[in-house]
């Protein structure tokens, strides 16, 4: 049954969702449906856009790297390939039902106030306990590694959530309970801090709005997304026409992303109102809950969008030169996007500290890639052969192993990958000791609020 409700993909499901939702909340059935088909069409506005970065600027790339030699052993097979090993396991055939009573049994205990909706992003901690799985041939372990996974991110949605909603227009009672966003933000806290102690660093205090005034039309992510486009296409050797078709179109992607994000907006309002009016009915002032949602209410930001851009180019030339370093992302640079979300509202969305954080999470990132590859091909060709006609799963004759930036870069993955695959019995006891102590202090702090 869960495996059909996720193959109806995010823009068939979260409408259904939203829609139960609304009525369950107890707004009109139109408007409840509205809501959900907001939500629906801006999932599939987000597909189309990125569908268009993905086909103009994957060509251009894989020709960068043919012309100029550059080759490594891992082949980047993107997010559809983790999602599909994800859910196409013993782990993620479960892990709905599983998460689901997860968060209901933190919100009773008050050691969460995030209601997790966003079913769709659940292949996340899927994705860790399938290798896990497959790493350690016992499903015991992948499900303490997927759990484990949950209950983290569902405590650091609680933490980041009121400078995320304090940041962004139309987010009171959001909160961003998924786990590749929530696994830079460790970094984010930690470079902010130390760029904050550099004499002289804050007149650097540069968001995307004062790129806009310093520097006119050069500070444009219209703009900035063309110049990026042309520079890339004159890598690649394209003829002129092709340059700048490909500067276009990337310019388009710019100014495209932040216009489809707002119809996610357009369908949240009626559902935040409609919760937040049901909340004070039922409890007054002494509940708080947050409606755990999607990432991509968010990735039109500008700031998001201009340091997505720069890092593009930028971590591909590094991931050729970084020594140990043997993937190559390519099909992962569309979801860029996503990094950012909640790191944002810790950098006040200064353009140079969070182009900084992405970078130094994303050099890290490359070497968690390259550290799971094997489990990540273990698993990949396990699917491959259930599931002969998922061209996503099939790594290309020659690369030695295959792996994708989202979610085999995020801090929390890595670490609970190797809590569970390479300690084993004591990676469960330290799990348990980190999950309770972070469960009490999260709920002392829900009660003290």
């Amino acid at each position: 049954m869960f495996s059909y409700i996720i193959s109806l993909g995010a823009s068939v499901m979260m409408p259904i969702i939203f829609t139960i939702l609304g009525l369950a909340l107890r707004i009109k059935p139109g408007k409840a449906l509205l809501s959900g088909l907001y939500v629906g069409v801006g999932f599939v506005g987000l597909s189309v856009v990125t569908g268009l970065l993905t086909s103009a600027l994957g060509p251009a790339l894989e020709k960068v790297v043919h012309i100029y030699g550059w080759k490594l052993g891992i082949f980047d097979m993107g997010w559809p390939a983790a999602a599909s090993v994800a859910y196409n396991t013993a782990v993620g055939a479960f892990i709905i039902p599983v998460c689901l009573a997860v968060n209901v049994l933190m919100l009773l205990t008050r050691t969460t106030r995030t209601v997790n909706i966003d079913l769709w992003n659940y292949w996340h901690y899927a994705f860790v306990g399938a290798i896990v799985y497959f790493a350690t041939d016992s499903l015991v372990l992948g499900f303490d590694a997927a759990i484990f996974c949950y209950i983290v991110t569902l405590i650091m949605a609680d933490r980041t959530a009121d400078r995320f909603q304090q940041f962004y227009e139309g987010m009171e009672g959001i909160s961003i309970p998924q786990p590749f966003c929530q696994g830079f933000v460790p970094f984010a806290y930690i470079i902010n801090k130390v760029l904050d102690c550099i004499p002289g660093f804050d007149r650097l205090d540069i968001d995307a709005e004062g790129m806009k005034r310093r520097f006119g039309i050069l500070g444009e992510p219209l703009f900035l997304g063309v110049i990026v486009g042309c520079g890339i296409g004159l890598m690649a050797r394209y003829e002129v026409k092709d340059v700048l078709a490909l500067g276009v179109k990337m310019g388009a992607v710019m100014e495209l992303i932040p216009r489809i994000t707002r119809l996610f907006i357009d369908g949240l309002i009626p559902i935040s109102e409609a919760t937040k009016q049901m909340i004070a009915r039922r409890f007054g002032d002494r509940v708080k809950l947050h409606i755990g949602m999607s990432p991509a209410l968010v990735i039109g930001h500008s700031t998001t969008l201009v340091v997505s851009l720069l890092l593009i180019p930028t971590i591909l030339l590094l991931a050729v030169v970084l020594p140990g370093n043997e993937f190559l992302p390519l099909a992962s640079l569309a979801g860029m996007f996503y990094l950012f979300p909640v790191v944002l509202p810790i950098t006040r969305g200064n353009v140079v500290k969070t182009f900084i954080v992405g970078l130094v999470a994303l050099i890290a990132g490359l070497y968690f890639v390259t550290n799971i590859a094997d489990a990540f091909t273990m698993a990949a060709n396990s699917v491959a052969t259930m599931h002969p006609e998922d061209a996503s799963v099939r790594i290309p004759q020659g690369f030695t192993a295959g792996a994708a930036l989202d979610f085999a870069s995020s801090l929390l993955c890595w670490v609970f990958y190797h809590l569970l695959a390479s300690l084993r019995t004591a990676g469960i006891f330290i799990s348990i000791a980190v999950a309770a102590v972070l469960m009490y202090w999260n709920r002392t702090k829900n009660m003290k609020e």
